[in-house]
């Protein structure tokens, strides 16, 4: 009987036409005697199967079953068991099919046989070389070198995962876990000597590298960009042991770097069709160090945004300490090192703004430093304070300074005014002096659309060119463009007054209420004229309170009469009650505890009587003389000078001056120091008999000042003021504040051996003389050595 066929009989099995026409390809392909593309076969044997469902659609069901039904009997069975090699598709064959029932009209059921056309092959699943390796060990593909071929090895870190349910998973892991404990062998125990010795050579070898690295990339910026991220991933050192001085060094060598490599222009990241098209083999160079560059100072701010806050959660012990590459937990930073490295990060911060304000992440950064301000670490809020204040002196774009006002203002009312005054005292550096609450620009443009419209369509074609030509010859200069940074400081000075007004209205009380009158009286001349009325009102109410302290109510008054210079000059307001509470606050300042405050007053009264002069009364200039003078007993010597400066000009100023020097009562009245009005005080009946205490002054500028104003102050000839004391007030008190306070003329001591100028025959007795000259040179000798 034949191997492919034949009658049905006993022990026969039924196999489809196409499983066998599969088995034979496979056979053939592993003989090597068939060499086919996978894909050619999968396609033929689909065809091959249209072909036979397109002929089976014609023909009775009966037909077809018995068409795809061959039968295999148990001899063939026995054949292909015989042989090893062709018997791969017994293996398969389902055991019960062997076991029917030899009753031909009983019929057992059909097995319905599906070739995986799609799937692959068993033998394509199987590994090309079969090597012994452990679970957590994977075959590489082999490298050939010059000794021959080498066989690579990888060892997979990651832990195999077992199928199961979770207890199965927890059991596999333990066990595994117990066998890595096993498999670790003990570290050595090693001495302190030993341990400091390591941690040297280990730190040494780091310093060598980012020394290495710094001075290459500096060399060569362009060509650095691998170097540049191997030093930005120092960073990320996680060596127990040196991780924390590493970082130290890695964040100054970076800093210096940086300063060094950024160029001064702000560098715009391309788009993504921008990244598409084509352009040359240079420019794509340096847009590919451009952007690398840009990405790794990215990551540098992070690092030290990141540095600078800190976690509050591990610090809090809230959360674990995160896990290094190699599985071991870092090792918590003390607190006091922590601290260290958050006031390195902010001053690294504040040194990129400072040096680079114009390049990326500009306000980035300064939304990182503002919090620092009002750190309750004083070294870091002096850091934060001083950088803004140099940005405030040294900005001339102006977008610095405008987002910083912004971000200071927004800090201030999410913190509910809760902010040290430092604070909001860096706003008294800002350097702004012109401002303009009409938009010139928009004028400009009205009168070019007006021109515009008389124009033809062939002019305004070229005015639009023109325009443009324009408009990319400003953005190739060098400088500002003044009216956009006038634009600029205007939005810059409208953000503080917001600040000062919203503070005024809300948070009186506050400790920044000071602040805000100082930075008032500053900014006073460039304040919006429709906020003037509402000023003037809150300072009445604050005055009639009494509740503000002298240096408050000294700053409230140079504030009304600087709106009042300028300005204001049109209001109609009586300025009568801040005459008063000045001549009223003068005598709280002395040198007991508030001598410095002085400027304030020198201030107050060159804006108030100097600057108004027509506009003040005979009996108060007398009464504010009269009070300067008794003021300056009670001042130290630059107090004094800066005070006896302001009586010298009212005394030239004003002729009527002279009664004062005179002791007899001119008039009606006594005059009443204790009286608060400077009009009804009767100051025309003083006299400055101050000046015969000023004479014996210990420093002799204040006597020469005294001697000068006895004699009426003149202004040339005999008893005129040396040139040095010919200043304005202000000037005198700033250089006289730097000096000692005895700041008097100490002549330089003799350099030749000092001579008793007296002679010997003044006495009588020779002894004597002799007795004399000795004690005297001995007590020259001792001043000497003292």
């Amino acid at each position: 009987m034949g191997r492919s066929g034949g009658k049905k009989g006993k022990g026969k099995l039924k196999i489809s036409a196409s499983k066998l026409s599969n088995k034979r390809i496979n056979k053939l392909a592993k003989q090597g005697k068939l060499k086919r593309d996978k894909s050619k076969q999968i396609k033929e044997k689909k065809e091959l199967e249209g072909r036979r469902g397109n002929e089976k659609q014609f023909r009775p069901k009966k037909d077809l079953a018995q068409e795809d039904e061959i039968e295999v009997e148990e001899e063939d069975i026995q054949f292909f068991k015989s042989h090893q090699q062709r018997s791969s598709f017994v293996s398969n064959v389902d055991n019960r099919l062997l076991e029917q029932p030899s009753d031909g009209h009983k019929k057992g059921k059909k097995r319905k046989v599906l070739d995986d056309v799609e799937g692959e092959a068993e033998y394509e699943r199987l590994p090309r070389k079969q090597v012994a390796t452990d679970n957590n060990r994977k075959m590489m593909l082999p490298i050939k070198t010059k000794h021959g071929v080498v066989q690579r090895v990888l060892e997979d870190e990651d832990e195999p995962v077992a199928n199961g349910d979770g207890g199965s998973d927890e059991a596999s892991g333990s066990e595994m876990a117990d066998a890595a404990e096993e498999r670790e062998e003990p570290l050595p125990i090693l001495s302190g000597v030993e341990l400091y010795a390591q941690r040297q050579r280990k730190l040494q070898e780091r310093k060598q590298r980012i020394a290495l690295l710094s001075s290459a990339i500096i060399e060569n910026p362009n060509e650095s960009t691998k170097k540049l991220r191997e030093l930005v991933g120092m960073l990320k050192e996680t060596d127990p042991d040196v991780f924390v001085t590493v970082r130290k060094f890695t964040m100054m060598s970076l800093l210096e770097v940086f300063n060094d490599i950024i160029p001064g222009y702000y560098v715009r990241l391309p788009t993504e069709k921008e990244q598409t098209q084509k352009m040359k083999k240079e420019t794509k160079e340096i847009l590919g160090h451009e952007v690398a560059l840009v990405r790794f100072y990215r990551d540098y701010l992070e690092f030290l945004d990141r540095t600078a806050k800190g976690n509050k959660k591990e610090a809090s012990g809230k959360k674990k300490n995160k896990k290094n590459k190699h599985g071991s937990d870092e090792a918590p930073i003390p607190a006091a090192t922590q601290q260290k490295l958050k006031q390195l990060s902010v001053q690294c911060l504040c040194s990129l703004l400072q040096k680079h304000p114009h390049f990326n992440y500009t306000n980035n950064i300064i939304a990182v430093i503002v919090p620092f301000m009002n750190s309750n670490n004083e070294q870091i809020s002096d850091t934060a304070c001083n950088c803004v204040r140099q940005l405030f002196k040294t900005d001339k774009s102006g977008h610095v300074i405008l987002e910083i006002t912004k971000c200071v203002g927004r800090m201030i009312k999410a913190r509910d005014y809760r902010i040290q005054p430092k604070v909001l005292n860096t706003f008294l550096s800002l350097r702004i002096k012109e401002v303009s609450y009409t938009d010139p620009v928009t004028k400009e443009e009205e009168k070019k659309k007006q021109n515009s419209e008389k124009l033809s369509r062939r002019e305004r074609k070229l005015k639009k060119k023109e325009m443009f030509i324009a408009r990319d010859l400003e953005e190739t200069r060098a400088t500002e463009d003044k009216r956009k940074r006038l634009k600029l400081h205007t939005e810059t000075i409208q953000t503080v007054f917001l600040t000062y007004f919203r503070i005024l209205k809300k948070a009186t009380h506050s400790v920044l209420f000071p602040s805000v009158l100082e930075g008032l009286a500053k900014f006073a001349h460039m304040i919006n004229v429709d906020f003037f009325e509402d000023l003037f009102a809150v300072f009445n109410k604050l005055i009639a309170t009494e509740e503000l302290s002298y240096r408050e109510s000294l700053h409230c008054v140079q504030t009304a009469f600087t709106i009042l210079s300028g300005q204001g000059s049109a209001l109609n307001i009586d300025p009568v009650v801040f005459y008063k509470h000045l001549y009223k606050t003068l005598y709280h300042v002395h040198a007991g505890c508030s001598s410095d405050d002085v400027k304030i007053v020198l201030d107050c009264l060159d804006i108030m009587i100097s600057r108004r002069k027509r506009q003040v009364s005979q009996q108060r200039i007398l009464a504010f003389l009269k009070r300067l003078m008794t003021l300056s007993l009670q001042q130290t010597t630059h107090g004094t000078l800066g005070l006896l400066s302001v009586i010298r000009s009212f005394i030239i100023t004003y002729s009527y001056c002279d009664v004062l020097m005179d002791n007899e009562a001119q008039g009606s009245g006594v005059y009443m120091p204790e009286l608060d009005d400077p009009e009804h005080c009767n100051a025309h009946n003083a006299m400055l008999w101050e000046l015969a205490l000023l004479r014996h002054h210990y420093d002799p500028a204040v006597r020469r000042f005294c001697t000068h104003l006895r004699n009426g102050a003149p202004t040339s000839g005999e008893g005129q003021l040396p040139v040095e004391l010919r200043k304005l007030p202000t000037q005198i008190l700033n250089e006289y504040q730097r000096l000692d306070i005895f700041n008097q003329f100490v002549p330089e001591k003799p350099k030749g051996p000092h001579k008793h100028k007296g002679r010997q025959g003044d006495y009588l007795q020779q002894d004597v003389a002799e007795q004399v000259l000795q004690v005297l040179s001995a007590t020259e000798d001792f001043v000497d050595v003292t």
